[in-house]
Order: C-alpha cells, then structure tokens, then sequence
C-alpha cells in the first residue's frame, strides 16, 4: 500500500469530516460492499459519513449492513446535492472515471470538497486530490481492507468484515480468479476471524434466485452462440426476453461467466438489450493473457480488468452483433 497516501487520508482524518462515500452507476457486490464497509468504518471514527448511489441495486444486496441508509441519488436529487455540498470529503470507490457515476459526475467535479479516489479499474482519471489505485488488487474491498487495517488494526466489526467478505467473494468469483492471492486470502480469513459468515453470505448472494431469473437463465444458454474456429462465445438476451420474464435490476448478474465453463472457450460476452436508454450493454470475461479491458476500449466504449470488462453499444442487436463478430476477426491472431 502507498505509504503516502496513508499519510495524507490519515492527516485529513485527524478531525472530524462530514463524508460522502460514492459507488459506480448499477453498483456490485464490490461497489456496494467497500462503500458501506468505509462508512461504517468513518463513523466509528467520529467523522460523519454516508453512500450515495448513483441508481438503485439488486435485491440480492439488499441485506448488506447499513445499506438502509444509502441515498440514491435519482430518487434524492434535492437531499444528495445538499449532503455534497455540505461535505469536506468525497471519495470515490471502485470507479476511477467520473462519467462511471452519470450525472452525479458533474456535481462532484463541481464540488468544493476534495476527493479521494480509492479503486483497482485500470487507466485512472486524474480527478482525485488522493488517490489508492492498485490494478493488481482483486476487489476494491481487499484495499479498504488493508487501509482499515492500516489506519485502525482493531476496527473489524461483524458488519464491516461482512461488507468486506461480500465484495471480495464477488470480485474474484469466489476466489477463484487469478486475482486472489495469499494475501486475499489472509484477508478473508481475518474477517471470517472478526464475524464475517462466509456459507451466509454466499448463500444470500447466489443461492436467492427468483423463478423468472432462472428461466431467464435458460433463455440465455439457449442464445449462447459460438465464433467459429475461435475459442469464442457469446449470448444475447434481447428486450422483449427480458420482458417476458418481468426482468429486475441483476437478474443477469453471472450469466456471462457461463460461456467460460465450456471447454476450450477462452473469452465470453453477454449483449444485453435495454430499449429505456437505447443501448445494448456488454459484459466481457476471458482466461489467461487475452485483455477484455483492451478489447472493450477498442471496439466498444468501455473497460474493466485484464480479465474482465464492460462495453456499450447504441446499434441494434443485430448490428452489435456483426460488429461484435468483425472485431474477433480482428483480434483472431491473440488466440
């Protein structure tokens, strides 16, 4: 960890802060995990502190501790803007791009409040007073974790290590992404140690699906194309499929995975349909050395991880679908 950056955070927390703590738009196990754990973490240290989300999040969240007090900021415009402009510090967590948080980007580019960015996304934006980036950590939570740590070795309550293990199991696929190291490990360990209830926690996380989300997942495995003579897949799920199993914020969540449990497939895609903002979303996941996060940049608007990415397109499924198939031609030598 920057010892620097531990220096400065831990000058500023000297005294008491009023805290606005911001995950990514349509926030993860991640986001919503390393957000809470933080605040949690900021209140017992006497400062003032709250999450604000960009828009709502799955139901399969809905359990965190303390994320009945998240604001959300297309619901709370009028509140949100007042807890901004009221704060001395804003930090930013597992995003590292303002347009990342739609259009509450723009109140905190113009806010008074100095900001810290804490996030492991590569290609950080250079809008940060502060900033912990570290590409090689495998979930935002595991960095506050060590900066917990590194601040208060003793202030792993049950709820901030149940935050930590959420956002940790999810980021890495259950630890078993190349990102998990010894290291995670330990740390989760230690949160397990100070109440974090592992089989609980995953259970909450995967094992409570709606029957429509099932039959959603169907449906999709049903779409899974494969590029031929490339270690390739995708999935689309167009709207009207969506509709048909009255689809709800994170019902998709994982789907993309799926394509990689085939043999020899070395990267998947899911194309997702929304009709209400005009684009077709992208998830990107690969093994090995392939980079979605290159591919994403490249031909679709977006970015992530090595090994894990997301994209946009605003075409039909059908053209996406064509470009989609054009830039694998492209990139058919990497494999």
């Amino acid at each position: 960890m920057n010892k620097d950056f531990i220096s400065a955070l831990r000058l500023r927390l000297q005294s008491p802060q009023k805290a606005v703590i911001i995950p990514h738009k349509n926030p993860d196990g991640d986001a919503l995990g390393s957000t809470l754990a933080w605040m949690h973490f900021l209140n017992l240290e006497k400062h003032e502190a709250v999450v604000v989300s960009p828009n709502d999040y799955p139901k399969f969240l809905n359990w965190l501790p303390g994320q009945d007090q998240i604001l959300i900021h297309n619901e709370e415009e009028e509140l949100v803007q007042r807890k901004i402009d009221e704060a001395t510090l804003i930090f930013t967590l597992d995003f590292n791009a303002l347009v990342r948080i739609d259009k509450l980007g723009e109140l905190v580019s113009m806010a008074q409040a100095d900001i810290v960015m804490i996030d492991h996304h590569e290609a950080p934006e250079n809008f940060a007073a502060l900033m912990y980036s570290d590409t090689h950590m495998s979930s935002t939570c595991e960095m506050i974790y060590h900066l917990i740590t590194a601040l208060n070795p003793n202030a792993i309550t049950p709820e901030i290590a149940s935050c930590l293990y959420t956002g940790i199991m999810t980021d890495t696929g259950s630890f078993r992404y190349p990102s998990t190291t010894a290291t995670t490990h330990k740390a989760i360990a230690n949160l397990i140690e100070n109440g974090a209830d592992g089989t609980s926690i995953h259970q909450k996380i995967y094992d409570s699906s709606s029957f429509n989300r099932l039959k959603l997942l169907g449906i999709a495995l049903s779409n899974l194309n494969r590029i031929e003579n490339l270690p390739i897949v995708f999935i689309t799920l167009s709207q009207q499929e969506l509709n048909s199993c009255d689809y709800q914020k994170g019902d998709t969540e994982g789907f993309v995975n799926y394509g990689l449990s085939l043999e020899g497939v070395k990267f998947s895609t899911i194309m997702i349909e929304n009709q209400k903002e005009g684009k077709i979303k992208m998830s990107f996941r690969s093994k090995g050395s392939f980079s979605v996060n290159e591919f994403a940049r490249t031909y679709f608007q977006g970015g992530g991880h090595i090994n894990a990415a997301g994209g946009m397109s605003t075409d039909s499924m059908s053209k996406t679908v064509e470009q989609f198939k054009n830039a694998t031609t492209e990139i058919s030598s990497k494999f």
